[in-house]
């Protein structure tokens, strides 16, 4: 699925520990197939692609009359042969959608006399956990199809060594409301600390203002983090623009320790990749 538009700032823990374009993933956890990839589209005579793998990490830049075309990955997941295949496909897939948009508004734009400005997209794949049997990935993401401004925003993944399939960070707990019951309230609590640091007011008791509502966390991109790299034991929360406040605001991103109460809402399936942090 899409995840919501924000900048991405991967918060302090988890970059301490190891430093969503949608997941392909069904409700519930269960992976869809890994698509073929889309072949890509052959650049025009102005085209100037260039690739840079170093080491499993791959940088991709393409630029044509009408676009420009970005996407990046690092050496961890490049170095797991089917994830670097998921990803390329997603590359693929993009560049197609991005290229194919550009065209159509080029001929709109020439239609209807209006300038035509060149269309962009970049996708940032990075690192937020290596623990084992898993690979935890947060991308930064921001495109351009006209418009005032562009848009900028983020997802995570978090891949199966084992089954080789990327899964949604939220499919590992019970579900999205159990998540919410046990962390909603410190994301609450923090959120409105940093509303009322950013806009010099507390956040007004009783407002019926949409951007003084608290979030919940299956509005966020949520990131499982690693400070020891031995299991999961950080959850990161990641708050598009215009859904904790306008524009103006950008995202809002935390990081909380994994207690006792947010391991019992884990699938026990998958217990055994987290630990409470001390």
């Amino acid at each position: 699925m899409m995840r919501r538009f924000s900048r991405i700032a991967v918060p302090g823990l988890l970059a301490a520990a190891a430093t969503l374009s949608g997941c392909d993933m069904l409700a519930g956890g269960d992976p869809a197939p890994v698509a073929t990839p889309t072949p890509s589209v052959s650049p025009t005579p102005a085209a100037s692609p260039s690739e840079g793998p170093v080491d499993g990490a791959k940088q991709v830049r393409e630029e044509t009359d009408t676009f420009v075309f970005e996407y990046s990955w690092p050496t961890e997941a490049g170095e797991i042969p089917a994830l670097a295949q998921w990803l390329q496909a997603r590359l693929d897939r993009g560049r197609e959608a991005l290229a194919t948009n550009a065209r159509r508004g080029r001929d709109a734009a020439r239609d209807n006399g209006f300038p035509f400005n060149q269309y962009s997209s970049d996708t940032r794949w990075t690192l937020v956990a290596d623990v084992p049997g898993w690979l935890s990935m947060s991308a930064e993401l921001s495109s351009y199809e006209g418009g005032a401004h562009g848009n900028y925003g983020f997802d995570a993944i978090v891949w199966d060594k084992t089954e080789n399939v990327a899964r949604e960070p939220v499919s590992f707990f019970t579900s999205a409301e159990a998540l919410d019951s046990v962390l909603g309230k410190q994301l609450c609590e923090a959120l409105n600390a940093e509303r009322a640091e950013r806009r010099g007011a507390p956040v007004a008791e009783g407002s019926d203002d949409p951007f003084d509502a608290c979030v919940t966390p299956d509005e966020t991109n949520v990131l499982l983090g690693s400070l020891r790299g031995e299991k999961f034991d950080t959850i990161g929360i990641q708050i598009a623009p215009y859904i904790a406040g306008p524009w103006a605001e950008g995202s809002y991103d935390f990081s909380f320790a994994l207690d006792e109460d947010v391991l019992a809402i884990v699938r026990p399936e998958y217990r055994s990749a987290f630990a409470v942090r001390d």
